[in-house]
């Protein structure tokens, strides 16, 4: 796996737009001409099924790859040119129970990922809404971590306990991971919550800034991806919003997202704003608020979280920033 950058994009939160952005930032890579590979970690296969992938069809998916020593390139699936996908199923949610008493049951990923020469410039991997098992794998496998982040004060709720696992990870099991980013989704430039969530936001990481947490160096990318109802149409006809719609704003979004990576992965401070034009009127979606993940996730309890990983001393608990604010947008 020498030269394949891995991105672990989570969030234990849902309907904050992690598998849109897993899927939109890929395929907008992927028409800048970098081979990325997409890889399912979510039972609920709401990656797999954006690109129109059955998931009851699949001889092989990440379930077998978990549980069954198959290679992860026997289940990979071409979707576009330089996009790939290794998808998932609902079998995925009994692979935390089959892996609970394996040694290294949290290594899975990383060992599947390390077995084979994959030809892939990135591999970035959508993780559940939760802080299980599976998402362990992922932080495990991964040298670095994105976060989508509604600027919503509930969002901001579960961010310090997602940095605390990160912190953990790191410490006990992968020294390399780190925060590199965090990702303002469904922003609404006219309210007035907003502003104050993603200043408050820039504060906590700057502050953070020199320290030696996973998250010292990470960068608030200051591309917004404004809501936008296209984004979530695109799942339905199985395909990304940069071939379901390229004049909207989700694809102007993600384009000038996928510049701005690119941008930040050269070393380059990019200075990518988002487009003026205003972002749709919000719609009034049941919960989940048009995004691909319920509202609703269920999180690992923190007894259970630790019992996967091997012993250590946890570090102390990550205190997210406080929004200045009602919790009412």
């Amino acid at each position: 796996m020498a030269g394949v950058r891995t991105i672990a994009v989570t969030n234990q939160k849902g309907g904050v737009g992690k598998t849109t952005t897993a899927v939109n930032l890929a395929a907008a890579l992927a028409r800048r001409g970098h081979s990325v590979c997409l890889v399912d970690m979510d039972p609920q296969a709401h990656l797999t099924m954006h690109f129109g992938i059955d998931p009851t069809a699949l001889p092989v998916s990440m379930f077998q790859v978990m549980t069954e020593d198959a290679p992860l390139t026997a289940a990979v699936v071409a979707v576009e040119p330089n996009l790939s996908v290794v998808p998932a199923t609902i079998d995925l949610a009994a692979a935390e129970v089959e892996l609970a008493g394996a040694v290294g049951r949290e290594q899975v990923l990383r060992d599947r990922l390390a077995a084979e020469e994959l030809p892939y410039d990135l591999v970035m991997v959508d993780c559940a809404p939760s802080l299980g098992l599976l998402t362990l794998n992922a932080l495990t496998a991964a040298q670095e971590v994105m976060i989508p982040l509604q600027p919503h004060f509930l969002a901001l709720q579960g961010l310090g306990r997602l940095l605390e696992t990160v912190s953990l990870v790191q410490r006990r099991i992968n020294p390399a991971l780190k925060v590199s980013g965090v990702i303002f989704c469904m922003y609404e430039s006219g309210t007035r919550l907003a502003a104050e969530i993603v200043e408050d936001v820039q504060g906590f990481f700057a502050d953070a800034r020199g320290g030696d947490s996973p998250w010292s160096e990470a960068r608030i990318f200051q591309t917004h991806i404004r809501r936008n109802i296209k984004l979530a149409e695109c799942p339905s006809h199985g395909t990304t919003i940069i071939n379901y719609d390229p004049s909207s704003h989700g694809a102007a979004d993600y384009a000038a997202l996928a510049d701005e990576f690119l941008g930040a992965a050269a070393g380059e401070q990019a200075d990518v704003q988002p487009a003026d034009a205003p972002e749709e009127p919000a719609p009034s979606p049941p919960a989940g608020e048009g995004t691909l993940e319920p509202a609703q996730p269920s999180c690992q309890s923190a007894a259970a979280q630790e019992a996967a990983l091997p012993a250590g001393d946890e570090p102390p608990p990550a205190e997210p920033p406080q929004a200045n604010t009602s919790p009412t947008p």
